[in-house]
């Protein structure tokens, strides 16, 4: 691939080596692969160092990047795509360390992006894949939000939806978007980073739903993001997606925005009957989050 296509996968990855190499055989089986290959190990204390180190000796592309620390699949996302940057990358596929692409899931995504701006003479600011369970069904979580107009442009033969917002799990995203908007929030740690993320570049053009682009996500269960599903083990992560997105929204409306989410998080844990010490945290996070300003990082190439 020419230097003007030049494309890093961006992988975060924490004690999770079994699934992490299944990830790395399917990005190895891709019609499209990546030029890099760059896995951001979150200071794992299993045997993922030494399996990606193997790995790399057969295969130059493969890079690791170990963090002294645990800093999140926000602080890693956001560690991997400055050092891609910096690599020179040209073109970003970001995803998780258990979700296989299958084999042409990233030239799908390469070929909407450029295929789109040829057709339409606009850039779209990221490609994302459809995400299916274990099962074949769409995995819940993984499912990006669609603009007003978002069948504007469809075709048979570019059945390409416009929307605003995505997870990480299979998103390509251009460097131009990433010099004009900085990088992911490492501070989020975890939950809504990624939804902020493409938000904020989608302020250019919104990016495409790419259906062609197929990626199984190899998750416990399949269920979506909702506040009546906490409990005793899910709740530190419930916690930061209130502070995260409370942040956000301040930033974007202000305390009527805020205060709109609380109303709404707060509906969806009473009709859940979730219990009253665990909805204390959520508002404790929720105030938290109104007073949490992290700074957006701009990057460059040097």
């Amino acid at each position: 691939m020419s230097v003007l296509n030049r494309t890093a996968a961006v992988i975060v990855t924490f004690n999770r080596s079994a699934k992490l190499m299944k990830v790395l055989d399917a990005l190895q089986a891709q019609t499209l692969r990546p030029d890099i290959i760059l896995v951001v190990d979150n200071a794992s204390t299993d045997d993922t160092a030494a399996l990606v180190a193997a790995r790399g000796t057969e295969d130059p592309s493969i890079r690791h990047l170990r963090l002294p620390k645990n800093l999140g699949g926000a602080g890693g996302f956001h560690a991997g795509m400055k050092a891609a940057y910096q690599m020179g990358a040209q073109y970003f596929w970001i995803s998780d360390d258990d979700a296989y692409p299958e084999p042409g899931a990233i030239a799908a995504l390469h070929d909407a992006l450029t295929g789109f701006q040829t057709q339409h003479g606009w850039r779209p600011s990221f490609a994302c894949s459809r995400v299916d369970w274990i099962d074949g069904t769409l995995c819940e979580m993984n499912c990006p939000r669609p603009v007003w107009d978002w069948a504007r442009f469809v075709r048979a033969d570019a059945p390409w939806v416009l929307v605003d917002s995505c997870s990480f799990v299979s998103v390509m995203i251009p460097r131009w978007a990433i010099t004009e908007h900085g990088l992911p929030i490492a501070e989020y740690f975890i939950w809504f980073d990624d939804a902020e993320y493409t938000r904020r570049i989608a302020r250019s053009y919104p990016g495409l739903f790419v259906p062609e682009s197929v990626v199984i996500h190899d998750t416990p269960d399949n269920r979506g993001v909702n506040f009546g599903l906490i409990d005793a083990k899910s709740l530190w992560k419930f916690r930061y997606g209130a502070r995260n997105e409370a942040s956000w929204r301040r930033r974007q409306g202000g305390l009527l925005s805020v205060l709109a989410y609380a109303y709404g998080v707060r509906g969806q844990m009473k009709r859940a009957g979730i219990p009253g010490r665990f909805r204390r945290d959520i508002y404790l996070a929720l105030i938290k989050g109104y007073g949490f300003r992290p700074e957006i990082e701009r990057v460059t190439s040097e």
